[in-house]
């Protein structure tokens, strides 16, 4: 069927809930999808695909037929929905590979013990602790174990390599026991290797219990520097508990869940927490949805569906689509109440901006660029309320010499770094005279023919997530009517300066956006006015010095400006021209003999009359 078939069909739908299920030509499932009113949810699809981000009209294209299954309520239709998606996996839909497998603690079988973390038992010899669900956890139990116990992490083999080198920095710093001295026992030695075992097997609460009745025993036996030791064990058990408790939580276990876009990808940061600790991580790669709302709705249906674990509280970066619907189907799932909350403030707050944070990373490492640089460039995106984060900036600046000379500049911010491969250079054509608006307005017109002819996204091919003009309301509205002709929606804004030329605003058609509290933001925003500023005007100075230096050439006779402009292109300087032999004149480009004796005589007569 085509798309107008498919709408004839959708908009026959019955206004009850269900499920809807799009297949492909070959009758194969590639999505599925639930709606309290079928009518209303399916014909949208098929409406106008203008209105579609790229992942939906890449589904609808591939539509042939759908099916539908009525439902008695918008709850069943969800049981119904996250049931098919399991079975089918279709193409389409937001499907999480649940590959975190299982993790240990693997002990060594030498005689010197070592304590590690692995993924399978694969070592006959070895003994392991475990299998442990979340690998984060494991990872980060080891590492705590071993900088408390301070057991050695060298590839060292002992008592081979005893006294062999001197010990390593972990000695000096207090994190290694260093039996590479060969000054440690063996039993001394195991008694570390136990005691991160103690610790690993049953956690901070008992292995400080079990220590501190080891060290009163000390103590009631006068071993007073063994007391001390196991003191200190204690102390450094406590000080990296409380490393781990990042807020006092009040909740007892809950999840935090952050979504960050680029407009084409997204990641989803998933952070979970039991007894006020991180106890694992998960992230997730996907491809950006119409609506985030929805989006994370659907998310968590795909997440729950593969985690049995559900948490007493959901705690969320952005209210969600359906949040009833998933309360209740979650406490079902739990067999308690779940609540799903998104703070504002307080502690909560940090969690969700905590998580988001790592959520920026991630999709900063898949750009190569920096939790920072990304991180102001989503700041951007909130503050003016643009639809997704502006990855390709151009910033555009006017330069002049009382009307003569009149040039723009534009440079290029890509990822929140300069790309200056993509900066360009712009004469002004359309008129004499000093217009900064009308400069303004011819650039951008001649940006977007170039936009139009490109056959190639890249370069003038390319079209910038957002335009930043060196100026206010003035040069904005002059360039709106340019982007409304070429029928080009690019968010465009100006950049304010105070009468001490410092950054003050964004400004739009409709008025200003403060920036001056977002610190990261007003440092991005102020480098890239200056940088546009210093491109353009060094533009300017460089045809003026050019334009002066024709001048004085066109000053000999037989060289004119087109002569003079060729000379100069050629030999980059008036000094190289006046020390260059005939030879080098005779062959220049547009040069003959008539004109090559005119220029050598003028400069030789020159150089000798001094």
């Amino acid at each position: 069927m085509n798309i107008k078939e498919l709408r004839k069909k959708a908009m026959a739908l019955p206004l009850l809930p269900g499920v809807y299920i799009m297949r492909d030509r070959s009758h194969n499932i590639i999505y599925i999808g639930k709606a309290k009113a079928l009518k209303n949810r399916v014909s949208q699809y098929f409406g106008s695909q203008n209105n579609h981000q790229e992942k939906v009209r890449r589904m609808v294209s591939n539509v042939y037929d759908f099916d539908y299954i009525i439902t008695d309520s918008e709850f069943e239709a969800l049981i119904l929905e996250c049931s098919l998606i399991k079975q089918n996996t279709p193409k389409y839909n937001i499907l999480l590979k649940d590959d975190k497998g299982y993790s240990y603690i693997k002990v060594s079988s030498d005689k010197w013990r070592r304590i590690s973390y692995a993924l399978q038992q694969d070592d006959p010899k070895a003994t392991y602790i475990g299998p442990y669900k979340s690998s984060y956890y494991v990872k980060n139990a080891i590492d705590e174990a071993i900088k408390i116990f301070q057991l050695p992490t060298c590839n060292k083999k002992f008592p081979e390599d005893f006294r062999k080198t001197r010990p390593c920095l972990n000695y000096h710093i207090k994190q290694c026991c260093a039996p590479c001295r060969g000054k440690m026992s063996l039993a001394e030695y195991n008694e570390h290797i136990d005691s991160a075992l103690e610790f690993l097997k049953g956690g901070t609460t008992e292995s400080i219990a079990k220590m501190t009745e080891e060290m009163n025993k000390a103590s009631e036996n006068l071993d007073f520097e063994l007391a001390a030791k196991i003191r200190d064990r204690i102390a450094s058990v406590k000080k990296m508990n409380d490393k781990q408790k990042v807020v006092d939580i009040k909740v007892d276990e809950q999840d935090v869940i952050a979504y960050i876009t680029d407009g084409d990808k997204g990641t989803f940061e998933v952070f979970r927490f039991k007894d006020g600790r991180l106890f694992d991580r998960e992230h997730f790669m996907v491809d950006n949805g119409e609506n985030e709302e929805e989006l994370m709705a659907e998310f968590i249906t795909r997440y729950y569906t593969i985690r049995d674990d559900v948490p007493k509280q959901l705690t969320l970066d952005r209210e969600i689509e359906d949040s009833k619907l998933l309360t209740k189907w979650l406490s079902e799932k739990k067999g308690l109440a779940v609540h799903i909350v998104v703070p504002k403030i307080g502690d909560q707050k940090h969690l969700v901006d905590m998580c988001k944070k790592n959520a920026i990373e991630r999709l900063a490492q898949t750009k190569g660029s920096t939790t920072g640089e990304y991180g102001v460039l989503e700041e951007l995106k909130e503050v003016l309320g643009l639809d997704k984060i502006p990855e390709y900036i151009e910033s555009y600046d006017n330069s002049n010499l009382s009307g003569s000379e009149n040039v723009c500049g534009m440079v290029v911010y890509e990822n929140g770094k300069k790309n200056k491969k993509a900066y360009k250079k712009f004469k002004i054509k359309g008129f004499e005279g000093q217009d900064d608006y009308a400069s303004m307005a011819e650039v951008i017109d001649r940006r977007l023919d170039e936009y139009e002819k490109a056959e190639e996204p890249v370069g003038f091919g390319r079209k910038p997530d957002l335009i930043l003009l060196d100026g206010g309301k003035g040069q904005v509205n002059a360039v709106l009517p340019i982007l409304k002709k070429h029928n080009i929606d690019i968010p465009t804004f100006g950049m304010v300066k105070d009468d001490s030329h410092r950054t003050r605003a964004i400004v739009s058609d409709k008025g200003e956006i403060a920036i001056s509290r977002k610190r990261k933001l007003f440092t991005f925003i102020s480098k890239m006015q200056d940088e546009v500023h210093r491109f353009a005007i060094g533009y300017q100075r460089q045809r003026r010095s050019m334009n002066t230096f024709k001048s004085s050439l066109t000053d000999i006779p037989g060289v004119g400006t087109e002569r003079a402009k060729a000379l100069l292109k050629h030999f980059r300087t008036i000094k190289n021209i006046s020390e260059a032999d005939y030879e080098e004149l005779l062959n220049a480009p547009k040069m003959n003999k008539v004109s090559a004796d005119s220029v050598y005589n003028y400069f030789h007569n020159e150089n000798n009359s001094n």
